[in-house]
């Protein structure tokens, strides 16, 4: 799986944290009783987690990054960033990427299940905490691509000059900030 990969270190991450957190949760009973000190570091894994999907996993494996930004009136924009039509996606990487996407909130709900049954309700907020985070990245990547593809589709049946005009100037600068920022995470 990592052979065949074109950013080893990040599919490492992506499946690194996300099997620490369940791991801590289902076996950090094992180590110690304290229930604060697993909840705060299954967490803080979870946080970390969380940010490495949303900022690097998704922009190195497919090509995808979301971000929501709160305007001064108080609404929401989602804004969706996507690679360029011309740089291929390797197919072992989307394919882990998505289905670990999908399949982490699954387990977790499982996981909400069994702790809810077996009345376990501390350890359900940790799990609730996974399920939101893990949906949340879901969510995300899921109208990201979504809104990739419509845009992939614009410009193929001949978009719009302003539709062009967004990407030049999007490329443009992606081709400053790319530079520095480009250099430092692109080393896979």
């Amino acid at each position: 799986m990592f052979q065949v990969s074109s950013h080893p270190l990040a599919l490492l991450f992506l499946i690194l944290f996300k099997g620490f957190a369940l791991g801590l949760y289902l076996l950090g009973n094992f180590f110690t009783d304290n229930f604060v000190l697993l909840f705060v570091l299954c967490v803080l894994i979870l946080a970390v987690d969380f940010w490495t999907v949303k900022n690097i996993s998704g922009r190195l494996l497919v090509g995808l990054r979301w971000w929501n930004e709160v305007r001064e009136d108080g609404t929401n924009e989602w804004i969706f960033e996507s690679r360029d039509v011309s740089v291929p996606v390797n197919t072992s990487d989307s394919r882990i990427f998505w289905t670990v996407l999908y399949a982490t909130p699954a387990i977790w709900s499982l996981l909400a299940i069994v702790a809810f049954f077996s009345l376990r309700f501390q350890w359900l907020l940790i799990v609730i905490i996974a399920v939101v985070l893990g949906a949340a990245n879901l969510v995300g990547y899921q109208r990201c691509d979504k809104d990739q593809k419509k845009r992939w589709n614009q410009l193929a049946s001949g978009g719009s000059a302003s539709l062009m005009s967004g990407m030049v100037s999007g490329l443009m600068s992606n081709a400053l900030t790319g530079g520095v920022v480009g250099r430092f995470f692109n080393r896979g």
